[in-house]
């Protein structure tokens, strides 16, 4: 299925451009599906919607800096890599993604950094960016 297959509109105003300094007033996107609406409110209202018999889970993964812009060594393309495990962590290799994917190769090495100072070296790849 492509992204070009769904049609949604909304007011780029409502979407939150930074977080919001105290995090209980973030916003909130109410669903009623029995009645069709939509109500915008703060996160601190959230608990006017549950009652006792009710559960709430909480997600309290951490989120770290995945994505790296760096260059390609001969031609200094620009490279954008998304960090997704780490698969060893003694020899500091990672599985990621890769855009654009059809420049990089094999033995290819990628600058990261102002100054350059972080290397890394393609030693395999697949056929979905990898």
């Amino acid at each position: 299925m492509k992204l070009s297959q769904y049609g949604y509109e909304f007011d780029r105003e409502m979407l939150a451009q930074h977080p919001a300094q105290n995090r209980d007033e973030s916003r909130l996107m109410v669903i009623d599906r029995a009645k069709g609406t939509i109500e915008h409110r703060i996160f601190k209202d959230i608990l006017d919607y549950f009652d006792e018999k009710d559960l709430f889970v909480f997600n309290d993964t951490k989120v770290f800096p995945a994505r790296l812009y760096g260059n390609k060594e001969k031609t200094g393309a620009e490279i954008e890599i998304f960090l997704l495990r780490e698969l060893n962590r003694e020899l500091r290799l990672w599985d990621v993604l890769v855009d654009p994917a059809r420049k990089i190769r094999i033995g290819n090495k990628l600058y990261f950094g102002d100054d350059d100072l972080l290397v890394a070296e393609v030693i395999d790849n697949t056929t979905s960016r990898g």
